[in-house]
């Protein structure tokens, strides 16, 4: 890292993700989630081996069987496994989830998104949310997760992604509930574009965009026809 203000950019580049992927997430409604988080245990997958698995299942084995994979512990996320492609697998929990610091289920401990970055997303937008990450297990409130990124943005000390990030988030679960109706999708990031020049929501159109707000950055989510282990998505029960 170059300088204090380069290291709060990159911490502050997730912060466009957050509230922008409504629809795709995993879980059914449930009930309100309580305010503060649970116990970290709550968080934890029973192995590293099936966080792994679930982490690899968010893109094709062609990509995912050569991506290093990082898996939740106590203190944040480590490497499980070391890749040679530049791809970085891993599972998402729910402070990275739709609906940013007012999403009721921002603390739900059930919550799981796998997905993998290309070269440029696991340069540009992996580092934030592992900070955001690290934020969350070390007992900060989300008020005060709110703070500092209103006063990064405020100070124009946040860092867009990379032009050429997108990610996989094409996992059909792992047959312990999670992932429940997933629409396949890869999800590509670019400056403010509005929806339309790309077709984007229209009938019969693929595609859904979310703007960020304040953030300079829309995310465009393509729907694929099948999940990454080429099941078609025609023969899943939705």
């Amino acid at each position: 890292m170059r300088a204090k203000g380069s290291s709060i950019a990159r911490i502050l580049g997730l912060a466009f993700l957050i509230g922008t992927i409504g629809t795709v997430w995993a879980e059914d409604a449930k009930p309100p989630f309580p305010p503060v988080m649970a116990p970290i245990a709550e968080y934890l997958e029973a192995s590293a081996s099936a966080e792994i698995a679930l982490a690899r299942s968010a893109a094709p084995p062609s990509i995912s069987g050569d991506a290093s994979v990082l898996v939740l512990g106590k203190d944040g996320y480590d490497t499980a496994a070391k890749g040679k492609n530049g791809f970085v697998c891993l599972v998402w929990r729910a402070w990275a989830g739709p609906g940013g610091f007012d999403a009721p289920d921002f603390w739900d401990p059930k919550y799981r998104a796998p997905i993998c970055f290309n070269p440029a997303g696991a340069r540009s937008v992996v580092p934030a949310y592992l900070e955001r990450t690290k934020w969350a297990l070390a007992g900060i409130s989300k008020a005060e997760m709110r703070d500092r990124t209103i006063a990064a943005i405020a100070s124009n000390r946040m860092a867009t992604p990379d032009p050429s990030t997108l990610a996989f988030m094409m996992s059909k679960g792992d047959g312990q509930g999670h992932l429940n109706h997933w629409q396949p999708h890869v999800m590509l990031f670019l400056a403010h574009t509005v929806a339309a020049d790309l077709g984007a929501g229209l009938k019969g159109v693929p595609l859904i965009a979310f703007p960020g707000a304040p953030e300079p950055v829309t995310v465009f989510d393509v729907f694929v026809p099948v999940y990454s282990d080429g099941t078609p998505v025609s023969a899943e029960k939705h």
